[in-house]
Parts: C-alpha cells; structure tokens; sequence
C-alpha cells in the first residue's frame, strides 16, 4: 500500500549574517527515510515534535514533493498523481477540519459525496453504516460550529470515509478529546481496520492510541527512522528495567538482593528495580527464602516511558536492530 525508498526532504532556510546580508542553507526534515506498510496494516507512526514525522505524512499524500528518494502510495506516485490518490485514500487531521463551519454536519457531507463523485445510492448507504458506526445521529442536522470537538471529529472522519478509501492518513485524530469521545473513535478504527481490511497510518503524541490500535510501530527521530517493529521488541529491547514492589510482613531496611536495586522504601512496601537480565523468579524465590512476604507485583516499563527513552537518545536503533545514530545527525 506505501513503499518509501530512501526519501529525502530538505528546505531552504535564510539565516542573518550581519546587519543586511542573508545566508541560504539547507535543512534536512527528513534524511534517507524508507519502509513499506502492506495492505490492511494497522501502523502507529511516532515522533517527538520536529522530528519528521509530518513532512512524511506531506509526502505520502502528496502536498510536499520529494527533494530525493522514492514514494508510492496505492501504486501512485503521490506529488504527480495527487487527484486520482485522493480518490483511493482518506485524510484527517485533528487540527483541522475538512467540514464546512456553517453547514450543519449533513450538508457538509453531502458536499463530500459531489467532491468524490460518489453515487447517490453509495452515498446513503455508507452514509448510515457511518452514522451508525459513529453514533453521529443526534447531530446530523447541527451546525459544524455548534457541534463539540469529538462530534467534530467523528465528522471529520465520516467525511474522510465516505468515497470507501483503501487507505486512511490519520495525524492526530483523538488530541483534545475526552475519554468517552477517544473510546468511541478507538472502537470505530479498530472495526474499520479489522472488519473492512483499511490500512490505516496513525501519527499520535497519545501512546494510549498506539497501545490500543497498532501492531506495528515507527518511530521517526531527526528526520531517520529510529524503529520500526512492534510494540513488545520495543519494551524489551528499549524498556530498560522493570519494577518489582514488594510488600513486607513488617517495615525493614532494604532487603538485599544481588543485582538489584532498592529505588525506595515506604513503611513494608519496597521497589525494586531489576535489570532486563535479572530473572524475577529467582529474584522472587530469594526474597521468599529470606524475609516473610506478603504481596508481590512485577510492573513492566510502560509505553510512555520506552518511547521517552528512545528520543532522549539512550537506546538508539535502527529498523530491526541496535544501531549508532550517524554522525551527520548529531
């Protein structure tokens, strides 16, 4: 479905040097990126701002050309075949929207179906299995300014499926949602994704989409891409240490164990901090042969914390294996 073949995205930048004079360099947003995304993929798309990450995006749907390198998306290449890939594909993007502010939610949506040329009897029926789907009834006949963000989203995402794309862009589609609004959107993905084979490519700063949503994650950092795989390699390989609380028959000093670290103690509770090559269940069994245990859980870094690590630069990696970031991105 995408086929990225080491693109490269530079722009020009004009520095001041002195009082007058103007110095043009070039800035590299995306430096030698390449991947594939097949047919009916669920992929998470990472960065920390600047990164990259949008200018990819750009890209794939063809509102940037490439400086270098190679995109096809649909089979199309998307800077020359811009109109025919927008039929085959679906954007949203959380920020902004594509419905019309003073048209009430129906109407907006009927302009989509003109813009697509979608049939009439398509129209209707796609029109109410997504108002169905994304429980959009209530507010069909609002006006889009009246209607509130997660109303407005799910809008936005009618208007992006209508024309049935065989791949929908998705850059930031819960931010500002509340919980009820996010779990609405979550579950229509995951059905759209499971039940229509969609291939969908989600960028998130929210790592509760990426946990819910995508098997497969990319993480793109300085314009390179620094992992491509899944979400359990990126704990194990990335995770650093897990956390093993302890609580006590009574309150002790730190109990000891070899190759581990008490990170603190409160009353008979401990945390204990275990290297990825500890084995907790001798761990366990040590702690059970010298002190009178009462409860025991072993908590395994979360995705916040995995991804913090990898853009704080202390794993670095490239797709499918440790790497050294090159010289030239430092």
């Amino acid at each position: 479905m995408i086929e990225v073949v080491d693109v490269v995205k530079t722009f020009t930048v004009r520095r001041r040097a002195g009082r007058v004079r103007r110095v043009r360099t070039e800035a590299a947003a995306v430096e030698g990126v390449s991947f594939t995304v097949g047919r009916g993929e669920f992929v998470g798309l990472l960065g920390p701002n600047g990164a990259g990450k949008s200018t990819t995006i750009k890209m794939l749907t063809g509102i940037l050309t490439p400086t270098s390198g190679t995109v096809r998306v649909c089979g199309l290449d998307p800077a020359h075949r811009r109109t025919a890939l927008a039929r085959r594909t679906g954007v949203v993007f959380g920020q902004r929207t594509t419905l019309w502010w003073d048209l009430p939610l129906r109407d907006s949506l009927a302009l989509v179906r003109r813009l697509y040329r979608v049939e009439a009897a398509a129209h209707r029926a796609r029109l109410a299995e997504l108002t169905a789907l994304l429980e959009l009834g209530p507010f069909l006949d609002t006006p889009v300014r009246q209607l509130s963000l997660g109303q407005r989203m799910r809008g936005d995402l009618a208007a992006a499926l209508l024309h049935a794309p065989e791949l929908l862009v998705l850059d930031e589609p819960t931010i500002g949602l509340d919980v009820v609004s996010k779990a609405t959107v979550r579950g229509f993905l995951e059905r759209l994704n499971a039940e229509r084979g969609t291939t969908i490519l989600l960028t998130t700063h929210d790592l509760g989409d990426i946990e819910r949503l995508c098997p497969r994650v990319m993480i793109i950092d300085r314009g390179r891409l620094a992992y491509d795989g899944g979400l359990e390699r990126l704990r194990a390989e990335a995770g650093g240490d897990r956390v093993l609380v302890v609580e006590l028959a009574r309150p002790g000093p730190p109990v000891r164990v070899p190759g581990v670290t008490v990170d603190r103690v409160e009353g008979p509770r401990q945390w204990l901090r275990l290297p990825r090559s500890a084995n907790a269940a001798q761990v366990v069994a040590a702690l059970a042969g010298g002190h009178e245990v009462r409860d025991i859980a072993l908590r395994e870094p979360g995705i916040e914390e995995v991804v913090a690590r990898l853009y704080r630069g202390e794993r670095e990696y490239r797709p499918g294996a440790p790497a050294q970031r090159p010289a030239a991105a430092e």
